[in-house]
């Protein structure tokens, strides 16, 4: 049967690449609905090439490019437009999406991913702030509707691979992964380090935007890539870890492991350990979060164990990259802390590629940032986005005044 895809985020490194999953095996996906937040040519060719029935916008400035755009392609069909957040939830929400893709950067992602959730839709999720900001109510929402989230992150969906067979079967028959399993003593993931995993720390004073945005083995986006240099990506992607499989922070370690071959481990409480291997391709865990519970075949590289020489793991130096344990303090304490540790990161990426503070002023700032938050233990998603802007206020004030270089 093939598979309607809702895709929010379309034009995103995530969004093309899921595009390029949906290319590549068209009697299995359909998109019915793309979503973008702008670059109007790359989605004018989206729509002509994948026809979605449903198309949103961010703004209606960007609506109107693409309209004009799509005019002069001569478009063959008519598709409905829709606006902004409300535009979100209704793609989300509708019943002609089997799957939605949550693609979206931030708290764009909040509304749609619950409103799937509430429908019963699958959910496959590469939006890192949906968990980290509203890991329990999203999972909630999850739990309610009988339903799962799909990681699409490489390591998470590595470890829900490794899982497949031994999580917890719920009363509706389904495995339950975002329950603590008693079978597992805890989950590994795996941080390629960066490209300064080897700088001390007084070299890392110099380090420059180039220099951190040459990721030695994944192509990323700009926040992402800098996240992936410092750390900071992997420490959210403990706090996703937490949510999605229900484990305690000390049951969810991580090593540093250069070649990003192993792409995360599962350890069970009898020695063995689970792992799931590959060539670095964001292709594969899409495919594996829109196709479950089929593997589904493609042409893309594959491993060939004939030639790797050596694979190197090493425990992350937390002097060094400060950021992992800023993240596992601030998902320790929970409630609105990882709001803040996230949306401060964002802000400080934004700060370093915009050349007004250092790459160690990134930590740096964030650190400030979450010592002045008084915490909201359960919050709202208007407790949230409150929270959200005084982050990044505060973030502002601390890198205009404290921080800013000289």
């Amino acid at each position: 049967m093939t598979k309607r895809i809702a895709l929010l985020g379309s034009t995103g490194s995530i969004g093309q690449q899921t595009l390029d999953v949906v290319a590549d095996h068209p009697s299995d996906f359909e998109i019915v609905s793309l979503a973008a937040g702008g670059r109007g040519a790359l989605m004018a060719e989206q729509v002509v090439r994948f026809k979605p029935r449903h198309i949103c916008l961010s703004q209606e400035s960007s609506l109107k490019e693409l309209q004009d755009r799509l005019e002069a392609a001569q478009l063959d069909y008519k598709p409905t437009f829709h606006i902004g957040a409300s535009g979100l939830v209704e793609l989300a929400s509708d019943p002609e999406a089997d799957v939605v893709v949550v693609a979206t950067s931030g708290q764009h992602g909040f509304a749609p991913t619950l409103a799937a959730l509430k429908t019963g839709k699958e959910v496959a999720l590469a939006n890192k702030e949906v968990l980290v900001m509203a890991g329990e109510m999203v999972t909630e929402a999850a739990r309610q509707a009988h339903t799962q989230l799909r990681p699409i992150d490489s390591e998470h969906s590595a470890i829900w691979q490794s899982l497949w067979g031994e999580s917890r079967v719920s009363s509706e028959g389904e495995e339950n992964w975002g329950v603590e399993n008693p079978k597992v003593r805890r989950l590994i993931l795996t941080a390629s380090g960066g490209p300064f995993r080897s700088f001390t720390k007084e070299q890392m004073r110099d380090v420059t935007v180039e220099q951190a945005m040459k990721h030695p083995n994944w192509d990323m986006g700009p926040k992402i890539t800098i996240d992936s240099a410092t750390l900071f990506n992997k420490g959210l992607e403990v706090i996703e870890a937490h949510w999605l499989f229900g484990l305690p922070y000390d049951k969810v370690d991580v090593v540093v492991h250069r070649e990003s071959i192993i792409h995360s481990m599962v350890e069970f409480v009898d020695g063995s350990i689970k792992a799931q291997l590959g060539t670095p391709n964001m292709r594969v865990p899409i495919q594996c979060a829109i196709g479950y519970p089929e593997r589904l075949e493609n042409n893309y590289p594959r491993l060939d164990f004939t030639t790797l020489r050596e694979l190197h793991f090493e425990m992350p130096d937390l002097e060094r990259f400060p950021a992992l344990r800023l993240a596992y303090e601030a998902g320790r304490k929970g409630g609105t802390y990882p709001t803040v540790l996230a949306a401060a990161d964002e802000e400080a990426v934004s700060f370093f590629h915009q050349r007004r503070i250092s790459y160690l002023g990134i930590s740096e700032l964030v650190e400030r940032v979450l010592n002045r938050h008084d915490v909201i233990a359960h919050p709202s998603l208007e407790d949230i986005a409150a929270t959200d802007a005084w982050a990044r206020q505060t973030a502002e004030e601390i890198a205009s005044h404290e921080l800013a270089l000289r």
